[in-house]
């Protein structure tokens, strides 16, 4: 009896984590055929497949499908991908359950960026608010981190989480007080500073492409570490962890993965906070699951939300960015009263 319980008890998890991860992928593919086949005018499925395999130039559906539908779809896989790595790590190097780039004042720094970009150096197009929104975040991680690391203990999760906040309610009102004094900024401004796929393609993606990749498989060579940095600072210490140097390289990763994502598709929250909760109902604790299972998740929500987004409000659309907020809300807030984000 005990021979035939023991491995049936250890293989639950491995089951349950191969059946999640069959999901994720089966739930990507499904999304981004939707992603390629609903939009303004409906495009049947077997239309799509054809598009991809026999691509013909003079089928206006191939075209719609391959040169507008499927650079959106990829923007936003790889935006999903960035922002999901990034909430991880967030939550992972600061252990707070509620951190995410957000919060750590990251994608407000790269929005502050792009509003003097555009009030200075007069940027009107989302590619040429790509390196503004990047350095802005490589300058929020910056400040955020010299701010933590004063003082004796350097910089502990709650001194991050702390500077963090502070720094992004400076840099958020100091955007909103440039934007009120200048209405055309404002105009400019309003439709990327809620997340949106519309309009973002290879142009937008490829010179980004780089520090997403370059940031999503540093990323998941974390997970040991931040297992580690969840049981302490003294005790991974203890286990041979560099904790203000693991910190530090989390810190850096963040950024750049948030600000990529940022300078992409503009400021999407709820994605990174979420994700990584739900992904534990799958993964448990460890974040090399955690890390592998929230890339092609929150890559799945927004693909997913973006349909929603052009569904809803036909003709038009609605900025992605919205879709996320509404969904995101209270599935977090169900997550918490279930009480899985009450520790990681």
């Amino acid at each position: 009896m005990t021979r035939r319980s023991s491995p049936h008890r250890g293989g639950g998890p491995a089951r349950r984590r191969a059946l999640g991860g069959a999901f994720l992928v089966a739930a990507l593919v499904a999304v981004c055929f939707a992603s390629l086949a609903i939009g303004t005018a409906d495009i049947p499925l077997h239309t799509v497949w054809h598009a991809l395999t026999t691509f013909d130039p003079a089928d206006p559906d191939h075209i719609a499908i391959v040169l507008k539908r499927l650079p959106r779809t990829l923007v936003g896989i790889a935006v999903g991908v960035a922002l999901g790595l990034a909430g991880t790590l967030a939550q992972g190097i600061t252990r707070n359950p509620l951190a995410d780039p957000g919060i750590l004042g990251i994608s407000q720094g790269a929005a502050l960026a792009v509003v003097a970009g555009i009030v200075v150096f007069g940027a009107t197009q989302p590619a040429q608010y790509l390196w503004f929104a990047f350095a802005g975040a490589c300058v929020a991680a910056v400040f955020v981190w010299s701010i933590a690391s004063r003082g004796r203990d350097g910089a502990t999760p709650v001194k991050l989480a702390l500077a963090g906040a502070a720094v992004a309610a400076a840099f958020s009102s100091l955007a909103s007080g440039v934007l009120i004094a200048d209405r055309q900024a404002l105009d400019t401004m309003r439709f990327w500073q809620v997340g949106s796929l519309a309009g973002r393609g290879f142009d937008v993606l490829l010179p980004a492409l780089p520090a997403i990749v370059v940031g999503a498989v540093a990323a998941l060579t974390l997970g040991r570490t931040l297992n580690l940095l969840a049981l302490g600072d003294d005790t991974a210490a203890a286990l041979g962890v560099r904790v203000g140097r693991s910190r530090l390289i989390g810190g850096v990763l963040v950024a750049v993965l948030a600000g990529a994502a940022t300078a992409v598709a503009g400021p999407i929250a709820f994605l990174g906070l979420i994700v990584p909760h739900a992904v534990r109902i799958l993964t448990g604790a460890d974040y090399r699951w955690i890390l592998a299972y929230s890339a092609p998740a929150a890559a799945t929500l927004l693909v997913a939300a973006d349909v929603v987004a052009r569904v809803v409000a036909r003709p038009g659309e609605v900025q992605v960015g919205i879709v996320v907020a509404v969904i995101g809300a209270p599935v977090f807030i169900a997550l918490v009263r279930r009480g899985k984000a009450a520790t990681l």
